[in-house]
C-alpha cells in the first residue's frame, strides 16, 4: 500500500510540495479532531484529583472552540492544495498524452488501439482525477497518525505500546494481503471496462452496416454481453474485497477490546491510575481508526493502480524517433523524392520489397496496382507515418529520418479520400493548414478550392460550426474544405489519394478544379484509382506484391502490353473506359 502511495507521488512530480503540505494540513486537522478526547481526559483527571474549577472549564471550552476553528482552516487549506493539484496534474497528463500520441507511428492507431486510448482518457484518467486527491493527503495523514498513536501508547506504558504494535502489525499484514488480492481483480475490472469502450465504439461506428444487414439484434446482444461481463467483473471485485474488509474490521474490534482489557489489568495491578484508565476508555476506539481508514481505501487505490498501469502502458509505446537535427534544402536539380531499396512490413507481414524510384521536381508520379499491393504504404512512408525497416526515403537528397518531423511536414500536403473535419468553425477547419494566415488568405484558399460559394450559403458563413467529422456537410463539401487546407499550406509536395474516386459527378468537377489549383507548380504523388485520370502523369509505377513491376508513361506501359495494359483493358470493359 505504501508502494502505491509512492507511485502516485511519482506521478505527481511537479505537485509533490503542494501534496505534502496538504498532507501536513490534513494531519494537523486530524490531530485537532482528537482534542475533545484530550480535553475530556484532562478534565476527568482534574475532577478525580478535585482540581476542577469554573475557570478551567471555561479554558477547556475556549480550547475546543479554537481547535474547531483551526480544524476548519486546515481542512480548507488541505482541500485547496490537494484538489487544485489533482485537476492541474491530470490536465498536464492529458496534454502529455496528446503530445505522445502526436509522435506515435500511424500503425498504433490502426491496430485496434482507438478503444484503448478512449478508455484511458474517459475511464482511467477520470477515475484518478475524481478519486486521487480526495484520498491521497488523508492517506498520508492516516499513516502519520497510526505511527504517533503507537508511540503515544509506549508513553502510557511499554506493555500497551507493545500490544498496540502487535495489533497494528496484524492489521497491516491483512491490509497488504487484501491489496495484493484486490490488485488482480482491479486489473480484470479495468480490462472489462476497456472491452465495453471497444464494443461501444465498434457498434456506433458500424451502425449503418448493422442496420443495412439487419444485424441490430445480433450486435446489440454482443454489446449487451460486454456490459454484462463488465458488470460481473465489478461485482466479483466487490465480492472478493468484502471478506478482507470484514477481517480488518474484526481485527480492529478485537484489537481495541484487547487494548481495553490490558488497560484494565494494568489498572488492577496498580500500574495505571484511574485517570489514565478512563483516558484509555475514551481513547481506545480511536487508537487503530487511522489504520482502519487507511485500508478502507484499498479498493480505490488498487483500481487506481490498474488505471496507472494502463496509462503507463500507452506512454511506454515507442514513438517515432524525432531526434534529427538536419534540414531540407530549399531546392536543387536532383530528385525531389527518392526511395532507395525500401522494404517495410506490418508486424511479420512484408508489404514492400526492395522498392526504388525517384520523383523529379514539379512532376507527377502515379502509383497504380491491385488493392493491398503497397501503394498507400509507399505514400505513408514519405511523411513518416511509419519508418522504413530497410533502405532510405529521401527528400531533396536528405533521409527523412534525419530531420525534425515538423520540418518534414512543412514540405508535404496530403489529400485523402477519407476526410476528417473538426467540430469547429469552417474558418478554423481551413486555417489549420496555416495558423498564421490572414482571413483574406483563408477566403482566397476557399475560392481556389471551389468551396467559397457553399460556405457563404451556410447560416453563419465561415463562422458556421460544423459537426464532428464534418457530419453536417456532404462528402464532396468536406473534400473541398480539406483541399482548401492544403492550398493554404502551399507545401511543395502533394500526396493525393485520388479524391474523386468516391464522390458524385457534380462534386467531381468541383474537386478536379480544386485539385488543379492545388497542384500548380508542385511535385505530385498520386495513388490512382481511376486510371483515366493519370494518363498525363510523368511517371506511372505499377505496384504488385510489394514490388514495382512496371514503370513508365501511360503510352509506354500500354505499348509494353503488360500488367498495366491488362488493368486498363479490364477496366475499360467494365466502365466503358477509352484510352
Amino acid at each position: 500500500m505504501i508502494a502505491l502511495v509512492r507511485r502516485i507521488l511519482r506521478l505527481a512530480e511537479g505537485y509533490r510540495t503542494r501534496i505534502r503540505l496538504a498532507a501536513v494540513c490534513s494531519f494537523i486537522k486530524a490531530f485537532l479532531g482528537k482534542t475533545p478526547i484530550m480535553a475530556a481526559y484532562f478534565l476527568i483527571a482534574a475532577f478525580i484529583e478535585n482540581r476542577v474549577t469554573g475557570q478551567s472549564c471555561v479554558w477547556a471550552g475556549v480550547a475546543l472552540v479554537l481547535c474547531l476553528a483551526l480544524q476548519c482552516v486546515f481542512q480548507n487549506l488541505a482541500d485547496r492544495m490537494q484538489s487544485g493539484a489533482g485537476f492541474e496534474m491530470l490536465a498536464d497528463l492529458r496534454k502529455k498524452l496528446g503530445a505522445h500520441l502526436r509522435r506515435m507511428p500511424m500503425g498504433f492507431f490502426t491496430e485496434g488501439n482507438i478503444g484503448r486510448i478512449s478508455s484511458v482518457l474517459s475511464t482511467d484518467m477520470v477515475f484518478i482525477e475524481e478519486n486521487l486527491m480526495m484520498v491521497l493527503a488523508d492517506l498520508m495523514s492516516y499513516l502519520f497518525s497510526a505511527a504517533i498513536f503507537v508511540l503515544f501508547m509506549f508513553a502510557f506504558d511499554w506493555r500497551l505500546g507493545v500490544a498496540a504494535l502487535v495489533v497494528t502489525g496484524i492489521i497491516f499484514g491483512l491490509g497488504e494481503a487484501m491489496k495484493k488480492n484486490t490488485l488482480m481483480h482491479s486489473d480484470e475490472r479495468q480490462a472489462a471496462a476497456q472491452q465495453v469502450t471497444d464494443a461501444v465504439i465498434d457498434f456506433t461506428e458500424g451502425i449503418g452496416i448493422i442496420k443495412t444487414y439487419n444485424l441490430l439484434g445480433e450486435k446489440s446482444r454482443e454489446l449487451t454481453e460486454s456490459f454484462r461481463v463488465n458488470c460481473d467483473k465489478s461485482i466479483a471485485f466487490e465480492v472478493d474485497y468484502a471478506p478482507w474488509s470484514r477481517a480488518i474490521n474484526l481485527s480492529y474490534g478485537v484489537g481495541s477490546a484487547a487494548m481495553l482489557g490490558l488497560s484494565w489489568l494494568l489498572y488492577q495491578d496498580g500500574s495505571m491510575n484511574l485517570a489514565m484508565f478512563i483516558g484509555m476508555l475514551l481513547f481506545v476506539f480511536e487508537l487503530f481508526s487511522p489504520l482502519k481508514a487507511f485500508y478502507g481505501q484499498v479498493a480505490r487505490l488498487t483500481v487506481m493502480n490498474a488505471c496507472l498501469d494502463r496509462i503507463e502502458a500507452v506512454f511506454d509505446e515507442p514513438e517515432l524517433d524525432n531526434s534529427g537535427v538536419g534540414s531540407i534544402p530549399e531546392g536543387g536539380d536532383g530528385a525531389e523524392i527518392e526511395f532507395k531499396n525500401v522494404s517495410f512490413g506490418y508486424d511479420k507481414r512484408e508489404v514492400l520489397k526492395n522498392v526504388s524510384f525517384a520523383v523529379p521536381k514539379d512532376s507527377m508520379t502515379a502509383l497504380v496496382g491491385p488493392s493491398g499491393s503497397g501503394k498507400s504504404t509507399i505514400a505513408n512512408l514519405l511523411p513518416r507515418f511509419w519508418d522504413v525497416q530497410k533502405g532510405e526515403v529521401m527528400l531533396r537528397g536528405v533521409d527523412v529520418r534525419t530531420v525534425p518531423l515538423a520540418a518534414l511536414m512543412d514540405k508535404i500536403s496530403m489529400v485523402f479520400q477519407r476526410v476528417y473535419l473538426f467540430q469547429d468553425t469552417v474558418y478554423n477547419n481551413i486555417a489549420i493548414g496555416r495558423m498564421d494566415a490572414s482571413r483574406e488568405e483563408v477566403e482566397e484558399a476557399a475560392k481556389k478550392a471551389r468551396c467559397y460559394d457553399f460556405i457563404m450559403a451556410l447560416p453563419d458563413g465561415f463562422d458556421t460550426v460544423i459537426g464532428e467529422g464534418g457530419a453536417s456537410l456532404s462528402g464532396g463539401e468536406q473534400q473541398r474544405i480539406s483541399i482548401a487546407r492544403c492550398i493554404l499550406k502551399d507545401a511543395p509536395i502533394v500526396i493525393l489519394d485520388e479524391a474523386t474516386a468516391s464522390v458524385d459527378a457534380d462534386n467531381e468537377s468541383h474537386i478536379q478544379a480544386a485539385i488543379s489549383e492545388l497542384v500548380k507548380g508542385k511535385t505530385l504523388l498520386v495513388i490512382a484509382h481511376r486510371l483515366g485520370t493519370i494518363e498525363s502523369a510523368d511517371q506511372i509505377l505499377v505496384i504488385a506484391d510489394g514490388e514495382i513491376q512496371e514503370r513508365g508513361t501511360h503510352r509506354e506501359l500500354m505499348a509494353a502490353n503488360g500488367l498495366y495494359h491488362n488493368m486498363v483493358t479490364k477496366r475499360s470493359k467494365i466502365r466503358g473506359f477509352s484510352h
